[in-house]
């Protein structure tokens, strides 16, 4: 992971994001709602944009941030988002309806583990976005990877998790101690997958990149 200095010289080399994003990233901030740092994010679209999907599935919807900046990076593609916390489902709502990406995005209200049946109707997906409740990361994955398509990629952010994952000392706060044993599990498992080609990029809060075996229909 990059040293703060460096962080902070790579956000200045980002391009000035549109004034709704900005507000988004403010709003975020002010209330504590986690999306992505913005050299993540801007990683992610990147990738996006050389892989070209047509459908995206992304659990974790939040403010609508993530789900927002992707349609507007990549116009053609549907995107099908699921958030269980009303407030922050209804924020996203407000943000989509204010940046009219409401007809590209698909906006599920309820828990993801729920929602199988409402989800299998949008599949199948070339992507899969994975940046919700990080214990349940691999219950996720093994729950929705019937609904990717050969060749499709799941991304997963925070899979470094502050790099408490790699750290030496014991970890004195037990909720984090416990996530992060739950992080490096599911790290270890996807790299164990022969069915994907899985790497982790030490960048933002670590984003895994996991590509299903297979040829593209």
């Amino acid at each position: 992971m990059l040293s703060e200095e460096l962080v902070r010289y790579v956000e200045t080399l980002i391009p000035n994001r549109e004034p709704i994003v900005q507000e988004m990233e403010a709003y975020a901030k002010e209330h504590r709602v986690p999306i992505m740092d913005i050299i993540g994010i801007e990683a992610m679209l990147y990738i996006l944009q050389i892989i070209q999907p047509k459908s995206i599935f992304e659990i974790g919807t939040a403010i609508g941030y993530s789900a927002i900046r992707m349609a507007m990076k990549l116009p053609d593609a549907r995107i099908v988002t699921v958030e269980r916390d009303q407030e922050r489902y209804e924020r996203a709502l407000f943000y989509m309806e204010r940046t009219k990406t409401c007809d590209q995005i698909d906006v599920l209200f309820g828990d993801a583990l729920e929602l199988y049946n409402e989800v299998e109707k949008h599949a199948p997906f070339d992507v899969m976005f994975i940046d919700a409740a990080k214990g349940q990361y691999e219950r996720f994955f093994r729950m929705y990877e019937p609904l990717l398509a050969d060749g499709g990629v799941v991304i997963t952010d925070n899979v470094l998790f502050k790099g408490l994952v790699a750290a030496d000392a014991p970890i004195e706060n037990k909720r984090m101690r416990q996530l992060a044993k739950k992080i490096r599990e599911y790290n270890e498992w996807l790299m164990r997958r022969l069915d994907y080609d899985t790497v982790i990029l030490p960048i933002g809060d670590g984003i895994a990149i996991s590509k299903k075996r297979g040829e593209m229909k």
